[in-house]
């Protein structure tokens, strides 16, 4: 597991997307380069051959990121990959074959010698991606060893990531073993537990282990001699909620403290320079999709009015930045009286409030649309947690200890949690998605916006987290 820019990755996966992004490229240029005009003209635009084919490179190599394909379970299913890697090449052939019609296509060949090159140069990039695929597959299953680690504790929070590790095959880490070396009700099964009477050092070297989790449930019985000795050997020692949030890139709100969230790395949000870098990222995104979906827009609103009687906007109250209120804006999906009661309702599965035309809206995720005025005025961020309106604040702030954390920054149209969990509709839900708020919050970097934008593309497609 990487850290990069705050944000864990998988080590393997981003092997991946580099090797894939260079085969890409290096199809492309291919391509180029045989295509051309035979003559010396070839060798000196070469150079910029190459040059063209950066862009496009990157291009496919993005929209593989932003359908999933390095997500685990595509990296894991070869049969779920195959699809998506379909989509992929049908979805930007398009903007390769404009490139190529600009640039390095030689001008002599006909309409049908043309589709002749496109097809066989796109059976060559799918084939080669697939057998990266197949390499990939083959060397994590054959070759890779897991990062092993010993975990100190055999209580409720051993046991917590005894579970965790099991759900998680394609994790990268494997837990060998674990030592009680406290006074705590053991929940590990036996045949996991190792012996303490030796050092931990020892131990830690005979099970080929580089790093050791403390998760004892008393942190006031952690023993630091065996732990200080291991350190000084150069094996990492990490603690329970820095084990989780990096496992999981979610926060373990079970068994979180002030002190981790104030000594732990990260809340750097609020600095000029990356205050100034997401401003610019709301403000740009939000111009640019507001441009190429006016069509979309305009046509939503005829829907909407045709469909049923009411205001073709919606405005909410909503909970911003440091409790803050504003009015959000959404295209109605629901029917005009849909809280007639005056009681605020969490929206249900088949929510007979939502008017024909308004399911496919939040479907498509169109609805949300209006929302980037409010990104706009400063009300709203494009990346951020949910805003949710007052009276579920005022509860939930109340069940779910930090959830006001979630206020210290701007709300927004995407995020951590609305890629990673489906539509909150509970306050089991609502403690879920604020474990996802409060790693994005603490782990912030422009890059880790840019990546949420793109996997929000994913959310989209498999309508993840709509209701």
């Amino acid at each position: 597991m990487l850290r990069i820019f705050r944000h864990y990755f998988s080590t393997a996966a981003l092997c991946l997307f580099v090797c894939e992004a260079a085969m890409v490229g290096f199809v492309l240029y291919a391509a180029s380069v045989s295509l051309q005009m035979p003559g010396p003209g070839v060798v000196e635009s070469a150079p910029s051959a190459l040059e063209t084919v950066i862009i496009p490179a990157l291009i496919v190599s993005i929209g593989m990121y932003a359908l999933g394909l390095y997500k685990p379970q595509q990296l894991e299913n070869l049969r779920r990959t195959l699809p998506r890697l379909v989509a992929v090449l049908c979805i930007f052939a398009p903007i390769l074959v404009v490139t190529s019609d600009i640039t390095w296509i030689n001008p002599e060949l006909d309409a049908r010698g043309r589709a002749l090159v496109y097809l066989r140069w796109t059976i060559v990039l799918f084939s080669c991606v697939l057998l990266a695929r197949l390499g990939y597959w083959a060397v994590i299953r054959m070759a890779v060893r897991p990062h092993r680690a010993v975990v100190v504790g055999v209580g409720r929070l051993a046991a917590e990531l005894e579970e965790l590790t099991a759900q998680r095959s394609g994790s990268g880490t494997e837990i060998v073993g674990y030592v009680p070396l406290s006074q705590e009700a053991a929940r590990i099964p036996a045949g996991r537990i190792r012996s303490s009477s030796g050092s931990l050092l020892a131990l830690a070297r005979d099970a080929a282990a580089s790093e050791i989790v403390v998760a004892l449930d008393d942190r006031r019985g952690v023993p630091l001699t065996p732990l200080l000795e291991a350190r000084a050997e150069g094996i990492r020692i990490t603690n329970y909620l820095s084990f989780w949030e990096r496992e999981t890139r979610r926060v373990n709100l079970e068994a979180l403290d002030p002190s981790w969230l104030i000594y732990s790395d990260g809340y750097r949000l609020g600095t000029t320079v990356n205050a100034i870098l997401k401003r610019a990222l709301d403000v740009g995104v939000s111009l640019a999709l507001l441009i190429l979906a006016l069509p979309t827009i305009l046509l939503t609103a005829l829907a909407i009015k045709l469909d049923s009687r009411g205001p073709i906007l919606y405005r909410q109250e909503r909970v911003g930045r440091d409790g803050a209120t504003f009015d959000i804006y959404k295209f109605r999906t629901m029917q005009a009286d849909a809280e007639k009661s005056g009681v605020p309702q969490w929206a249900a599965v088949r929510d007979p409030r939502i008017t024909a035309i308004g399911s496919v809206l939040r479907m498509t995720r169109i609805d949300e649309l209006p929302q980037l005025l409010n990104v706009l005025r400063g009300e709203m961020s494009f990346v951020g947690p949910r805003p949710e309106r007052p009276f579920f604040v005022e509860n939930l702030s109340r069940e779910i200890p930090f959830y006001s954390e979630r206020h210290r920054v701007r709300p927004g149209i995407t995020g951590w949690a609305q890629i990673n969990y489906p539509y909150g509709a509970s306050i089991k839900d609502a403690r879920a998605k604020l474990s996802y708020d409060l790693y994005y919050i603490k782990n912030y970097s422009f890059l880790f916006d840019l990546l949420i934008i793109l996997s929000t593309a994913h959310a989209v497609l498999v309508n993840k987290g709509g209701r």
